[in-house]
């Protein structure tokens, strides 16, 4: 049977629900924080040279930016079609179904699924970055980053070593105090937070950060719904010890701007950098939705134009059918149960390569229908976090 075909079939057969194998990514910087539900084994499955794995991506049908050592499709999602078929990428079914599976408004505006999500585990806290705006990205062939950060408890059983994250600059601080700490990045510790602030991590919270805004992610495990990106410079040197190349700095600049502080500073969002009411314009504590005595949800990532996250909880022995406007991925992070006629369990220990149940990628015919989900636990929540494009991205 034809590749386009046995898609067409599959998802059929499967009401428009995708099964999802999970995807481990590693990143060659930073320490494992092992809040993966990977086992401990399984860390450095692809050699210590690769470093340790610290993501796991979902409905992805990017590659990571992982450097030559990486496969080709590194990142991207697979779905699982049972014993007796190979997996197939999910950008393969969005190629071959379009608007059938992503929704025909989302397909004729990005010709493709244009975000996905991660969890991201370090131990310690990772280097004061930005993500490009889509301008300057596309000087360099690429797309802008913008990216939501929600702290699922389920996840969270320790805080690791920094549970804090740097967002901007302190109001005062300008343009020349952010330039001489970037002209001395090869000579010296610049100790670029000194002049940045920083918030203490709230579990059950989020934040959004706009393409142009220098953070530095503490040490929790955090749910990431973002752009089709992994585009960013790195303005700290030296983090926890690890020293950084100028290579991380201007990595995504015009060849002809390597080397120049004056043009990463350019790239920056400097309004919002040193926005003296950050916290009140980007913290995002989740609202409730819907509630019952069966389920609650809430919004975890909103207000934002590129992307949206849900939080549904379905209490033990209930079950509620719930749909969304657009198509959507999901990961469930506690419990078991069914969605329509798919089981689906939360992961407590896999091995690298290993098949799940907790990961899904829900058509948008699926998704408008309705999905019963059915907690089957007698004791036990199920817990499921759901994302997906902004509606407004959409249109």
């Amino acid at each position: 049977m034809e590749k386009q075909d046995l898609i067409q079939k599959f998802f059929d057969e499967n009401g428009g629900i995708l099964p999802l194998i999970p995807i481990f990514v590693p990143r060659r910087f930073g320490n494992a924080g092992r809040r993966l539900r990977l086992h401990p084994d399984d860390y450095y499955a692809l050699g210590t040279k690769r470093g340790s794995i610290k993501e796991r991506w979902f409905s992805s049908v990017i590659a990571a930016m992982n450097g030559d050592d990486a496969a080709p499709d590194e990142g991207m999602s697979y779905v699982d079609m049972g014993e007796d078929c190979d997996p197939i990428t999910l950008k393969d079914f969005v190629d071959t179904l379009k608007g059938e599976l992503i929704g025909e408004s989302c397909y004729s505006k990005h010709g493709t699924w244009p975000m996905y999500s991660k969890f991201f585990d370090y131990e310690g806290p990772l280097f004061h970055h930005m993500h490009l705006n889509f301008d300057d990205a596309a000087r360099v062939g690429k797309i802008g980053k913008p990216e939501a950060y929600y702290y699922p408890p389920q996840y969270n059983n320790y805080p690791g070593t920094f549970p804090h994250t740097y967002f901007g600059f302190s109001p005062e601080v300008t343009k020349e105090e952010v330039r001489e700490r970037l002209a001395n990045f090869t000579k010296e510790d610049t100790r670029i937070t000194e002049i940045s602030r920083a918030y203490r991590i709230e579990l059950g919270t989020g934040w959004y950060t706009a393409p142009g805004v220098v953070h530095a992610p503490g040490s929790y495990l955090t749910y990431e719904p973002q752009w089709n990106s992994d585009v960013n410079a790195v303005f700290e040197n030296i983090t926890a010890g690890e020293i950084y190349g100028e290579d991380f700095l201007y990595e995504n600049v015009p060849e002809d701007l390597k080397g120049n502080p004056d043009a990463i500073i350019d790239m920056m969002d400097w309004e919002k950098n040193v926005d003296p009411d950050y916290r009140q314009h980007f913290f995002r504590p989740p609202v409730v939705l819907a509630e019952t005595d069966a389920f609650v949800e809430k919004h975890v990532v909103y207000d934002n134009p590129y992307v949206e996250a849900k939080e549904l909880t379905v209490q033990p022995g209930c079950d509620v059918c719930v749909s969304e406007e657009t198509a959507y991925g999901c990961i469930v992070v506690q419990g078991y149960g069914m969605m329509n006629e798919h089981p689906c369990a939360a992961a407590t220990m896999l091995r690298f390569g290993q098949k799940s149940e907790d990961e899904f990628f829900v058509s948008a015919k699926a998704a408008k229908a309705g999905v019963r989900i059915r907690n089957c636990s007698k004791t036990d929540q199920l817990v499921m976090l759901k994302h997906y494009p902004a509606i407004g991205t959409q249109q």
